[in-house]
Protein backbone atom coordinates (compact mmCIF):
# COMPACT_ATOMS: atom_id res chain seq x y z
CA UNK A 1 0.00 0.00 0.00
CA UNK A 2 1.27 3.53 -1.09
CA UNK A 3 0.94 6.22 1.82
CA UNK A 4 0.68 10.21 1.81
CA UNK A 5 2.61 11.78 4.30
CA UNK A 6 0.99 15.31 5.93
CA UNK A 7 3.76 16.50 8.59
CA UNK A 8 3.70 18.65 11.15
CA UNK A 9 0.82 20.67 10.01
CA UNK A 10 0.28 23.59 12.68
CA UNK A 11 -2.94 24.96 13.65
CA UNK A 12 -4.34 26.98 17.07
CA UNK A 13 -7.03 25.42 18.83
CA UNK A 14 -9.05 25.40 22.06
CA UNK A 15 -8.33 21.82 23.38
CA UNK A 16 -7.65 20.80 27.33
CA UNK A 17 -8.73 19.49 30.56
CA UNK A 18 -8.59 23.03 32.13
CA UNK A 19 -11.04 25.66 31.22
CA UNK A 20 -8.23 28.26 31.10
CA UNK A 21 -6.94 25.98 28.18
CA UNK A 22 -10.01 25.72 26.25
CA UNK A 23 -10.38 29.67 27.05
CA UNK A 24 -7.22 30.84 25.87
CA UNK A 25 -6.11 28.20 23.59
CA UNK A 26 -2.81 27.13 22.00
CA UNK A 27 -0.54 25.44 19.11
CA UNK A 28 -0.65 21.63 18.19
CA UNK A 29 1.04 19.79 15.65
CA UNK A 30 -1.38 17.41 13.02
CA UNK A 31 0.81 14.77 11.43
CA UNK A 32 -1.28 12.54 8.90
CA UNK A 33 -0.01 9.23 7.26
CA UNK A 34 -2.70 8.37 4.98
CA UNK A 35 -2.57 4.81 2.95
CA UNK A 36 -3.93 4.30 -0.76
CA UNK A 37 -3.69 3.04 -3.64
CA UNK A 38 -0.85 5.87 -5.40
CA UNK A 39 -0.66 3.90 -8.71
CA UNK A 40 -3.21 5.70 -10.84
CA UNK A 41 -2.86 9.28 -9.94
CA UNK A 42 0.90 8.46 -10.63
CA UNK A 43 0.95 6.48 -13.91
CA UNK A 44 -2.28 9.18 -15.36
CA UNK A 45 -0.67 12.16 -13.50
CA UNK A 46 -4.54 13.11 -12.33
CA UNK A 47 -5.49 14.79 -8.95
CA UNK A 48 -8.87 12.78 -9.28
CA UNK A 49 -7.83 9.61 -8.80
CA UNK A 50 -5.63 10.81 -5.95
CA UNK A 51 -6.76 12.46 -2.66
CA UNK A 52 -6.19 16.65 -2.63
CA UNK A 53 -3.75 17.48 0.51
CA UNK A 54 -4.86 20.76 0.72
CA UNK A 55 -8.36 19.91 1.15
CA UNK A 56 -6.96 17.37 3.84
CA UNK A 57 -5.58 20.17 5.71
CA UNK A 58 -9.27 22.19 5.04
CA UNK A 59 -10.68 19.42 6.61
CA UNK A 60 -8.26 19.06 9.75
CA UNK A 61 -7.90 22.98 10.05
CA UNK A 62 -11.85 22.85 10.79
CA UNK A 63 -11.70 20.13 13.39
CA UNK A 64 -8.98 21.52 14.92
CA UNK A 65 -9.69 25.49 15.23
CA UNK A 66 -13.12 25.29 15.02
CA UNK A 67 -14.16 22.87 17.70
CA UNK A 68 -13.07 21.99 21.51
CA UNK A 69 -11.78 19.09 23.32
CA UNK A 70 -10.81 18.21 26.51
CA UNK A 71 -8.38 15.32 25.06
CA UNK A 72 -6.06 15.34 22.46
CA UNK A 73 -7.05 11.60 22.11
CA UNK A 74 -10.76 12.78 21.45
CA UNK A 75 -9.59 15.35 19.03
CA UNK A 76 -7.05 12.56 16.64
CA UNK A 77 -10.24 10.40 16.81
CA UNK A 78 -12.20 13.11 15.66
CA UNK A 79 -9.71 13.94 12.54
CA UNK A 80 -9.33 10.21 12.10
CA UNK A 81 -13.06 9.19 11.52
CA UNK A 82 -13.99 12.72 9.64
CA UNK A 83 -11.04 11.70 6.81
CA UNK A 84 -12.08 8.04 6.39
CA UNK A 85 -15.40 9.51 6.23
CA UNK A 86 -14.78 12.18 3.20
CA UNK A 87 -12.34 9.94 1.36
CA UNK A 88 -13.43 6.21 1.14
CA UNK A 89 -10.38 6.16 -1.22
CA UNK A 90 -7.70 6.02 2.17
CA UNK A 91 -7.82 2.52 3.33
CA UNK A 92 -5.51 3.39 6.12
CA UNK A 93 -4.50 6.30 8.34
CA UNK A 94 -2.41 7.33 11.17
CA UNK A 95 -2.75 10.68 13.20
CA UNK A 96 -0.53 12.17 15.80
CA UNK A 97 -1.80 15.06 17.52
CA UNK A 98 1.37 16.97 19.64
CA UNK A 99 0.25 19.64 22.41
CA UNK A 100 3.79 20.98 22.89
CA UNK A 101 3.02 23.34 25.93
CA UNK A 102 1.50 20.95 28.39
CA UNK A 103 0.33 23.35 31.74
CA UNK A 104 2.45 21.30 34.08
CA UNK A 105 5.67 21.81 35.41
CA UNK A 106 7.98 20.25 33.25
CA UNK A 107 10.91 21.21 30.49
CA UNK A 108 9.75 18.81 26.74
CA UNK A 109 8.61 19.45 23.02
CA UNK A 110 5.59 18.09 24.48
CA UNK A 111 2.99 15.34 24.13
CA UNK A 112 2.13 13.65 21.43
CA UNK A 113 -0.96 10.81 20.85
CA UNK A 114 -0.91 8.38 17.72
CA UNK A 115 -4.05 6.95 16.39
CA UNK A 116 -3.83 4.20 13.55
CA UNK A 117 -7.45 3.88 12.21
CA UNK A 118 -8.35 1.23 9.20
CA UNK A 119 -11.78 0.81 7.15
CA UNK A 120 -11.23 -2.95 7.86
Amino acid sequence: MDKMTLTRMEYYGYHGVFEEERKLGQRFYIDLELRLDLRQAGINDDLTQTVNYAEVHELVKNIVEGRSFKLIEALAECIASEILATYTVIDELTVKVTKPHPPFDIHFEGVTVELLRSRK
